[in-house]
Order: structure tokens, then sequence, then C-alpha cells
């Protein structure tokens, strides 16, 4: 298993993977994003995300995604929005090693941490999430709007 930065060419295979998340998440039809936004957003002049790959063969069978978020009460925090790995591909390891890239990467780059969202009836990713000591905070809400 290759845990390698992503690329252009790797983003077709990464929104299927998206997909399948939306799909886990009992949200299938939220996928809206094109592939052409998703490349220019990842690879144009001024991209907005990062993300790792885990490479079997020349298959993507998980990723992770994130982009840097601004804390006013503690500077620069990596967001990490999606973390999957094929199902296929679960209980070998696969998420541990793209969580720990993620780990190495914001200490590289001297985030002052990570955060994240978990669903409260996803099992498996708090699971995942308590052998790195996380917390979780239930009294913050989500909230959106959309504009387009």
């Amino acid at each position: 298993m290759i845990i390698r930065e992503a690329r252009r060419e790797d983003c077709a295979a990464l929104l299927e993977l998206v997909r399948e998340l939306a799909v886990y998440e009992k949200a299938p039809d939220e996928v809206t994003v094109t592939l052409e936004h998703f490349e220019e957003s990842g690879f144009g002049p001024n991209p907005v995300w990062k993300a790792f790959v885990a490479e079997d063969g020349d298959k993507i069978v998980g990723f992770a995604l994130y982009y840097i978020r601004y804390s006013t009460w503690k500077g620069c925090r990596m967001y990490l929005e999606d973390l999957l790995v094929t199902e296929s591909y679960r209980g070998q390891g696969i998420g541990r090693l793209l969580f720990d890239k993620l780990i190495a990467e914001a200490k590289e780059k001297k985030f002052s941490g990570m955060v994240w969202q978990v669903l409260e009836w996803n099992e498996p990713g708090i699971n995942f999430y308590k052998k790195y000591d996380a917390k979780f905070d239930p009294g913050w809400w989500n909230a959106s709007i959309d504009i387009m």
C-alpha cells in the first residue's frame, strides 16, 4: 500500500470515493460538485484543498482530503473534510496510515491541531478516532447555508 499526495489525474477516482462516502452517510444526492470544479479547486491556480491517497497497485482505495482552517483562538488548523477507505479494503490499517500521514503533515506545517466532524451514528468512525484520543464536542451544532 502506498500513501502519496493526490494528483490531478486522481480526481475522477477521488470523486467516486466521495460518492461512496455520501452513500455510506445516507446522503447520496448531496454530492453536486462537478469533476471540473473538483479538479480546479485542488489543482488550479488557487488550490483550496490537498489530499493523500492510498494506492494499491494502480487503484486508489482510500483518501484523506483536508484544507486549512483559521481559528482566531488557535491559529492555523487542519480541517479534515473526508477520510474514506473503500469498503472492500477496510480493516487493513489503511485508515490509520492515512490519518498518521495527516498528523505528520500537520506537524510539518506547524498547524496547531486538526479538526473534523463525524456523524453521531458512525460508531466505526468514532471508535477509530477514539484510538487517537480525539475529543468530541457535543456542544456545537453544524450550520450552513446554500448560496447557489
